[in-house]
């Protein structure tokens, strides 16, 4: 019997571990962990957590659609998984592999448990479009990629030449395994999953982004007060939807590079969080003793009087989107303009964005703030004001969300207000001297 584990991967179609399952031609026992670290301190009430949740839920409607049985367990994996080992014929674990820190560690605690048991553990890695090892053999490098361009353009060549189409493979093909002995894993769930609203198909929205939006993507992406995104990111970094068959699905829609130039992004960053060492340690690497958190609470409770950054920060606060413009605005405002840790940003855009992942929001908080590959120089301090006037002249996005602020013109709309916590040409200069002079005292 195969012991698999469902992680960042919350759908029963298209995905490498059933068709490893599928080819191995026997019975397996479908599980899924609910970790109380990655929940902890009441992230399950947070967008975030709510959207995974969501998705586990509409996960176990999917197998219950299937006339499959999937078992949801709450605890320490380790322990779960043992007690299964001992209850159990099971000759392997079969796990989408991850490579955060905490990840390395739970699944070294496992490969232990395994080689205890003399069970096998086989990994499986799906949530990148490109295969890291193959790609990097086919590049002919020894050393990782450190620029966005040349990554693209290589990417481009190896996305044309290997490009895994999506496996005919599913749920439906597996004999999974149902016992009233696994009774127990359903019963230690510290919270209803009923008081969870099913999350959407993520099918429906990729049929409805690409009806209409995905032509105009190239010119309405950073037009933040249009809604021209794919609305799909939170559900593929949950893994409800395979990246193939996204990429699949753009392949024949015209004016879809944009779009896809996106999807490069989001294997560039999966990407650096594997081959650069130093990807979850900068605030180790860095003396950041400079920085504080002086207007930390300012900035999150949407009180900082600089228009475009509060009202950005009340859509995050209420509904667990942002614009991706808006969380570079508001990142480089908070780490340069208002000089505040990176850390502290990224561990609250890890609560509230509904479609986090773990590398994606480092990587997006480490170019902000000019840590790590191909990142923002240091000099280069986005204007929030101009970033307003720019993309959204009329300040419709301020009027939605700041509706206090409606009645001004259109060119005071943008404005800092009266209140506002910091001057921006002062700050931004304070910000290129203590970033100089930051990035200058690397740790040995």
């Amino acid at each position: 019997m195969i012991l698999f584990i469902h992680r960042k991967d919350l759908r029963i179609d298209d995905m490498t571990a059933f068709d490893y399952i599928r080819n191995r031609q026997t019975v397996s026992l479908h599980i899924l962990i609910i970790d109380p670290h990655l929940i902890m301190d009441g992230r399950e009430k947070e967008h975030s957590g709510i959207n995974f949740m969501r998705h586990v839920k509409r996960l176990k409607g999917l197998y219950a659609a299937s006339n499959k049985k999937l078992y949801i367990a709450y605890g320490d994996p380790s322990a779960i998984i043992e007690r299964l080992l001992q209850s159990h014929p099971i000759e392997e674990i079969v796990i989408q592999q991850d490579f955060t820190p905490y990840a390395i560690i739970r699944d070294h605690s496992i490969k232990t448990l395994a080689n205890q048991y003399a069970v096998q553990l086989t990994g499986c890695i799906d949530h990148a479009l490109i295969d890291f090892g193959g790609f990097q053999q086919y590049a002919g490098r020894t050393e990782p990629y450190r620029v966005f361009t040349p990554f693209f353009r290589k990417w481009s060549e190896y996305m044309h030449t290997f490009f895994r189409p999506p496996s005919s493979a599913s749920l439906r093909n597996l004999e999974v395994h149902k016992s009233e002995e696994c009774s127990w894993l359903d019963e230690a769930i510290p919270f209803d999953l009923n008081d969870y609203q099913s999350a959407e198909e993520p099918s429906e929205v990729l049929e409805a982004f690409l009806e209409s939006p995905i032509t105009s993507y190239h010119e309405n992406r950073d037009r933040y007060a249009i809604d021209g995104t794919s609305s799909l990111s939170s559900s593929i970094n949950v893994g409800a939807i395979s990246i193939r068959v996204v990429y699949e699905a753009i392949l024949a829609k015209e004016q879809a590079e944009s779009w896809r130039r996106q999807l490069a992004w989001r294997d560039f960053y999966l990407y650096q969080s594997l081959y650069d060492t130093d990807y979850y340690r900068y605030e180790k690497k860095y003396d950041l003793s400079a920085l504080s958190d002086r207007y930390w609470d300012r900035w999150h409770q949407a009180q900082t009087g600089i228009p475009i950054i509060d009202a950005a920060m009340t859509e995050l606060n209420l509904t667990g989107r942002m614009p991706n413009r808006l969380r570079m605005v508001t990142a480089m405002f908070l780490t340069k303009n208002l000089q505040c840790p990176f850390t502290l940003g990224e561990q609250y855009f890890r609560n509230k964005l509904s479609d986090y992942d773990n590398a994606l929001n480092r990587g997006g908080w480490l170019w902000c703030s000019s840590l790590g590959f191909d990142s923002a120089p240091y000099f280069r301090i986005m204007n929030p004001v101009t970033q307003s006037q720019t993309h959204d002249p009329t300040g419709f996005y301020i009027r939605k969300w700041l509706p206090e602020l409606a009645h001004l013109s259109d060119k005071e709309i943008h404005l800092p207000q009266k209140h506002a916590i910091v001057d921006l040409k002062a700050s931004r200069a304070e910000a290129i001297e203590v970033y100089k002079k930051l990035l200058g005292t690397k740790k040995a």
